[in-house]
């Protein structure tokens, strides 16, 4: 398995003064590509680890998935030699024979900054979903709401020791973690929760909270909503997109939740 941070010599700067011989950790960032039934689809630069998880919660994202039986087989591919080794940045994809496969002119390079890289028009940026958002009625409290970033920060091992990777944690209403991921993509860890959920036949994600360590953008909500998770929450500001779409989506989108306080842009009545 492909490693999650590694050292390398730095030179640190403070007030003028040199530290020579410094060591930094940093976060590894390597591709991925996903093959559908031998058939090259996306190369995602990831953070490695959790990659099954990845591959499904982007399918989940683009629609093409959205049942844990849509995904029959997924596994590491073998080395081109032959030999019995795993190539840990490949991965082979198997869907059910009853789901459409994706275009082959979706298949692109998906950077670790962008979470809908490669589709051939604004039409596709949205997506409509398997899982729509029931009505807003009472699910958490606000306390619950600004206790999540915290408890999400207790489970971010590496982030502590690089400084530099995203994370997503998935919460019941009563604030319990059910699954966190980190990775240098945001969207990326949100796609490692989605498909942790798929594989565990979890979806769609009712009564869920999506806690998430930056912002909120247009891609977050939308992977939130193709999931069926109810509340997005942001430490960071939304963008307009972001909000639009919740609106629409039927998602309550909470941001700049830090400290005691928070706000709430979408469908504010399933906080109390």
């Amino acid at each position: 398995m492909g490693r999650r941070s590694s050292r390398h010599p730095a030179t640190r700067i403070r007030e003028g003064d040199r530290a020579l011989g410094e060591v930094a950790t940093l976060a590894v960032e390597e591709p991925l590509e996903v093959r559908i039934d031998g058939h090259a689809h996306v190369v995602a630069m990831r953070t490695p680890g959790d990659d099954w998880d990845l591959a499904a919660g982007y399918l989940v994202s683009e629609g093409t998935i959205w049942e844990r039986e849509h995904l029959p087989e997924i596994c590491y591919c073998t080395l081109a030699s032959g030999r019995s080794e795993q190539d840990y940045n490949t991965l082979t994809v198997t869907l059910s024979p009853d789901i459409p496969h994706p275009a082959a002119s979706r298949a692109t390079t998906m950077t670790s900054a962008c979470g809908v890289c490669g589709v051939d028009s604004i039409d596709e940026v949205r997506r409509s979903t398997h899982f729509p958002a029931p009505p807003a009625e009472p699910l958490l409290t606000a306390a619950t709401l600004l206790s999540l970033p915290e408890r999400l920060l207790e489970h971010q091992p590496l982030f502590r020791r690089t400084g530099g990777v995203h994370a997503a944690g998935l919460f019941s209403p009563s604030g319990e973690l059910l699954c966190v991921r980190e990775d240098v993509g945001r969207h990326n860890a949100v796609d490692k929760v989605v498909g942790w959920a798929l594989r565990e036949g979890r979806l769609p994600l009712r009564d869920t909270v999506l806690q998430v360590s930056g912002r909120a953008s247009f891609e977050l909500v939308q992977k939130a909503s193709m999931a069926g998770i109810p509340v997005l929450a942001a430490v960071s500001a939304p963008s307009s997109l972001a909000v639009g779409l919740a609106s629409d989506a039927g998602v309550t989108l909470a941001a700049f939740s830090r400290g005691e306080r928070f706000t709430l842009y979408s469908h504010p009545d399933r906080v109390t």
